[in-house]
């Protein structure tokens, strides 16, 4: 995988309550494959981690969401935790951040509870997924579908239900993200 990445950099979006080997297992992938990753977040010193029920490590923000700016992005990586995409969801900034890959065509990775945020942002309709189960009815009622398999592609989309999948995760992301921009990789006009 080394140098795949080479010259691209990754947003990686987060709040306060991400799963924290969501995080490190996917990030630690991306740059041994030569990619630069950055952590957005809206806090703009240090953003909590979590290990399931358990509190994390604190890690440092790299760009505040304020300032953040999707053209400076190739990918985007969304993490799961239950508490971190239901803050993103709710941010309209976060949403705005998101919705703006899938606008310009890169490809965007996300696991477990990730896919709250891409179901706000409009990105999700008529496109294959996985999640954690428990957003199996959402991500229906926003009109994708939803399946139980390790790792999901479809159109530089790539996504994941949990930790364990975490490897067939990594290589997935790592090869849409190689590929680059996905003329397919659209949101919904109304998300």
């Amino acid at each position: 995988m080394a140098n795949k990445l080479d010259g691209k950099r990754v947003a990686i979006l987060v709040a306060d309550g991400f799963e924290q080997v969501e995080l490190e297992g996917p990030q630690q992938a991306l740059e041994e494959a030569g990619a630069e990753t950055l952590i957005v977040s809206p806090n703009e010193e240090s953003v909590a981690g979590w290990h399931h029920f358990d509190a994390g490590d604190l890690f440092d923000v790299d760009v505040p969401l304020a300032e953040a700016d999707p053209n400076d992005f190739d990918a985007l990586l969304l993490p799961g935790g239950v508490a971190n995409p239901d803050q993103l969801r709710m941010k309209p900034e976060a949403v705005q951040f998101v919705k703006a890959f899938f606008d310009a065509g890169k490809p965007v990775a996300a696991i477990c509870h990730g896919p709250w945020t891409l179901i706000e942002a409009g990105a999700v309709e008529g496109r294959t997924m996985t999640s954690w189960p428990s957003l199996k009815t959402d991500l229906t009622n926003a009109g994708a579908k939803w399946v139980d398999e390790q790792v999901v592609t479809d159109s530089g989309l790539v996504t994941s239900r949990k930790p364990d999948d975490i490897p067939a995760f990594n290589e997935k992301m790592i090869e849409e993200f190689a590929e680059g921009t996905h003329r397919a990789q659209k949101a919904a006009t109304n998300g």
